[in-house]
């Protein structure tokens, strides 16, 4: 019994999941909280609305960063001791986000009313949302990159500390802004929390020991201008094509069930969205940098069935608690006025199980960057998302966009075990 106890005190797993679900806790009671601020002054129109900003926001900043943040977590994990080939990498990235970020922010500044139109259409007018995030997106971009470099380094108690410290912060701006300004306040609130975080990211930052100082900028190199590209499409692909998607489905709800239905859709994402929050930081902090330097095949599958024995019996537990709770959570955390998103749960908590099982197995395409499997099952996915969702709309109303959202994980999981079908059920090998 003491070594089994001795074992999970040395599991590395376990130690980072401990701390994580600290920061976890902070950020989903900060989120429950402006959620409810959210539900009781906006009602579901407001957040639909919002809906559609934070999916856009997410391209755009992405865009901004071009989707580097992992490519540089995987390459200081591998040549964190090597500080000559960090510089080139840093000074790599550094100019292609410059370069990006000035292109977007100008275009974003200057034009606003195309991007009003193509998120919220010409019934509404939030061309100012759009200007604001111009500002916004420079700060974002070097925050993103700070982070990756705490993150590359498994800094990992630094790394929750600055998610503890912005959620906080972050609360205080929402509640404040969505008090004085209603649904303005809110859009506001969603663009310039990231970027005030840069604050607390620089303070921490400054305080580590043995981690590179991410401001220097003196070599770029064209190895890894190659190296980068692949991430930089990987993590586009993600980050523009699938809140597109979310965005259609979101707008086709509005146009055929209603804006309030679009509400209730977006309301259970954004409850699933904050118990996610401790699976996606987890695979980011832990899994990526502990699979950048695995080789071999069986301590990849090792890998995965630790992560599953350790991590998704405790989602389970949690699952079947919101299940039986869930009309309790609904006036809790939004009002009467979303009762009707009650069937949307078991749906999407089903939806949340796969997706976790697929996520851990796909991380391996970044952390070995396996760039057309990714882009490819991505693709599928994504496709098949979109299309049976319309599909699944059509004949059962907005409860048919959760269902799609299952039956997607569901492809999306088996999909992944045939890509990795050698890894798990084969021979030892090098990866």
């Amino acid at each position: 019994m003491n070594s089994y106890f001795d074992k999970l005190k040395n599991n590395v797993l376990i130690k980072v999941s401990s701390f994580n679900a600290i920061g976890v806790f902070v950020k989903m009671i900060t989120g429950v909280i402006s959620l409810k601020v959210i539900a009781i002054f906006l009602g579901p129109e407001g957040l639909a609305l919002m809906g559609n900003l934070r999916n856009v926001l997410t391209s755009i900043q992405s865009a901004g960063t071009l989707g580097l943040y992992n490519g540089v977590v995987k390459y200081i994990a591998e040549f964190k001791n090597n500080k000559e080939e960090l510089i080139a990498m840093l000074s790599t990235t550094y100019l292609f986000c410059f370069i990006i970020t000035l292109i977007l922010s100008g275009w974003l500044y200057f034009d606003p009313n195309f991007w009003n139109n193509l998120i919220f259409g010409n019934q509404y007018d939030y061309g100012f949302i759009f200007e604001a995030i111009a500002i916004a997106l420079p700060f974002y971009s070097i925050n993103t990159l700070c982070l990756a470099i705490i993150n590359g380094y498994s800094k990992y108690k630094a790394y929750i500390g600055v998610n503890i410290a912005s959620s906080f912060l972050g609360l205080l701006v929402t509640v404040f802004l969505v008090w004085e300004y209603r649904l303005e306040g809110a859009f506001i609130a969603i663009i310039i929390n990231p970027a005030i975080s840069l604050i607390i990211t620089i303070v921490i930052m400054t305080n580590l020991k043995n981690v590179i100082n991410p401001l220097q900028f003196t070599k770029v190199s064209l190895r890894y201008i190659k190296r980068l590209s692949s991430y930089a499409i990987m993590a586009l692909i993600s980050a523009t094509v699938l809140p597109a998607i979310l965005i259609r489905i979101r707008n086709f709800i509005i146009n055929t069930e209603g804006v309030e239905e679009a509400g209730y859709w977006e309301a259970i994402q954004s409850i699933s969205n904050q118990y996610m929050l401790f699976i996606t930081t987890l695979l980011t902090i832990y899994l990526l940098p502990k699979l950048a330097e695995i080789g071999r095949s069986k301590d990849f599958r090792l890998e995965v069935i630790n992560f599953y024995k350790t991590i998704l019996p405790v989602f389970v537990v949690g699952f079947l608690i919101i299940y039986f709770l869930r009309n309790i959570i609904i006036r809790i955390l939004f009002s009467d006025d979303f009762v009707a998103m009650e069937p949307l749960f078991l749906w999407q908590l089903f939806g949340d199980f796969f997706k976790i099982a697929s996520l851990v197995i796909a991380y391996q395409f970044l952390a070995k960057r396996m760039f057309w499997y990714y882009i490819i099952t991505e693709i599928i996915s994504f496709g098949f998302l979109y299309l049976v969702s319309i599909y699944l709309i059509k004949h059962f109303g907005f409860i048919g966009a959760s269902m799609a959202y299952f039956f997607n994980y569901v492809f999306y999981f088996l999909l992944l075990i045939l890509v990795f079908r050698k890894s798990f059920f084969g021979p030892d090998r090098d990866i």
